[in-house]
């Protein structure tokens, strides 16, 4: 998929965690328990995150343990995660003989394990988390290949080293991770994680290096070439969760999974058909969409048109866009008219100008301006933000004329449309109260509906009347072939226990139980 840009609004710093107990038991799992210690909600945070070779970072934090009591355990090692008020699940993994702990990001949208390094000097980042000291273990080997992840907020920069990684009870033999030595961006100091365990295909991994869950399944750890996520979506209770290596617990799901096959390996992705809010099409997805099931981002990302109607729908407040009105104001009246001349959809912006057709899309013209560097730039930017909303425009008031509105409603509620657009930055606003008059709205997998109702979709901060609401939604677009592009995070997981079957390549979900 090349590069993807991978977003991360509204992550919530509002945990502090303590291990408790230690335990030991037959099963050979080890269990620690956790309190948590609920922080103001002013912590909220903010971040939008880039991403090079499929590497991701979203600002997320956490301490993990181990935990569980599944028959035939001794195939099936289970990783608890804690429950970050529904933001982001963590764990903890050991790297080295004796394991150095570290609290990682288990992250199915990338395929790296890094974490810092005790040769990181000059990052302040590195000061705040725990380092990977090589001269401490006694199974270490040295590589010292060079490696670098780019974010949107910075990067990381260091290089790879080999040694056994701890994953519950799971030991991996000869693991090729990245010390991170330069970690520069205020994202990582921020952060209470300290590095990420990527569980995506090998196809995306920096350095090309092997994931740890393929050495999981190559040295014979794991029973089944299977793990499987249930998050627990309950911000009252303390136990976040379990992701299980080798199997899965019936414990968390009820009835059958629906399967769909991979289709891009790489990340975890697969076909999705229509998007629907209130039980009608929203027209964006009707002919098929593609999806990544992501446990590293918090919410749910998908098309701007989409998230404009989810905004519009359930009265969140976004960022008003003048451009969409622009387009409306000036050629609404003419797309309309070009629709009901059964003009194909996807040249109509193509024919008024505002973007070029290739054969199967419209893209944007990206015109020069003659005065200067600055005024070319401006002008393609200007021609590219037209561009796409009068795509956006398109489908909505094609949607419009199925159901045989007339021209005057359907430019109303276009211009509303407008209003709704999300912010590029994320996080949508919305009125705590009006929860009961929100739609729900459904995602098609596998020819199946999976429902989300306003209480699952919408990300409370805070108690009582200091409480905020915030849409669990938020915007991506990712053009075609590779897009239209759905992320669902762990806003939809935490609904659907999600199964990541290696051995035959599928995405399975079922509701949780």
């Amino acid at each position: 998929m090349g590069k993807i840009v991978r977003t991360t609004v509204t992550t919530l710093f509002l945990c502090l965690l303590f291990p408790i107990v230690f335990s030991t038991s037959n099963d050979r799992l080890v269990r620690i328990g956790l309190k948590k210690r609920k922080l103001d909600p002013s912590d909220l945070l903010s971040a939008r995150v880039d991403s090079k070779e499929g590497e991701a970072l979203r600002g997320s934090l956490g301490k993990y343990h181990h935990h569980g009591n599944l028959q035939d355990s001794k195939d099936i090692d289970i990783v608890a995660l804690k429950n970050y008020m529904d933001a982001q699940y963590f764990g903890e993994i050991g790297i080295g003989t004796p394991p150095q702990k570290f609290t990682v990001i288990f992250d199915t949208g990338s395929s790296n394990l890094w974490v810092p390094s005790s040769k990181c000097y000059f990052s302040i980042a590195c000061y705040f988390h725990s380092t990977y000291k090589s001269s401490h273990s006694q199974t270490y080997k040295a590589n010292g290949k060079p490696a670098d992840i780019q974010y949107g907020t910075g990067s990381i920069s260091g290089f790879f080293s080999e040694d056994y990684v701890t994953v519950g009870d799971l030991v991996v033999k000869n693991q090729e991770f990245i010390e991170a030595t330069k970690e520069p961006s205020l994202t990582f100091v921020l952060a209470k994680f300290d590095g990420i365990l990527g569980l995506g295909f090998q196809e995306i991994s920096v350095g090309n290096a092997v994931p740890v869950w393929y050495n999981m399944v190559n040295q014979g750890l794991v029973k089944q070439p299977v793990f499987s996520f249930w998050l627990n979506r309950n911000p009252e209770d303390e136990f976040g969760g379990e992701l299980v290596f080798g199997g899965m617990d019936p414990k968390h799901f009820k009835g059958e999974h629906t399967y769909v096959p991979v289709t891009r390996k790489g990340y975890w992705q697969f076909d999705m058909g229509d998007f629907l809010i209130d039980n009608e099409t929203t027209g964006f997805c009707a002919s098929g969409c593609s999806a990544i099931a992501d446990s590293g981002t918090s919410m749910v990302a998908g098309p701007m048109g989409i998230i404009t109607q989810i905004n519009h729908a359930i009265g969140a407040s976004g960022v008003v866009s003048q451009e969409c009105k622009a387009v409306v104001s000036q050629y609404g009246d003419k797309i309309i008219d070009m629709l009901l001349a059964k003009d194909q959809p996807m040249k109509v912006c193509s024919e008024i100008g505002l973007c070029m057709f290739d054969g199967t899309q419209g893209v944007s013209m990206g015109i020069e301006s003659v005065v200067n560097e600055n005024d070319r730039k401006a002008s393609g930017s200007l021609r590219d933000s037209m561009c796409s909303a009068c795509e956006m425009a398109v489908v909505w008031m094609q949607n419009q004329l199925k159901k045989n509105q007339t021209a005057e409603h359907i430019l109303d509620y276009v211009n509303q449309l407008c209003d709704r657009i999300p912010s590029p930055m994320g996080g949508s606003s919305i009125d705590c109260k009006s929860l009961s008059s929100m739609p729900n709205v459904s995602f098609t997998i596998g020819g199946k509906l999976f429902e989300l109702s306003p209480e699952q979709y919408i990300v409370k901060v805070g108690e009582g009347d200091a409480a905020q609401c915030l849409s669990g939604f938020t915007a991506l677009d990712v053009p075609p072939p590779s897009g239209p592009l759905w992320i669902l995070g762990d806003v939809f997981m935490g609904q659907f226990h999600t199964v990541f079957d290696y051995g035959n390549m599928q995405v399975g979900f079922a509701e949780v139980a």
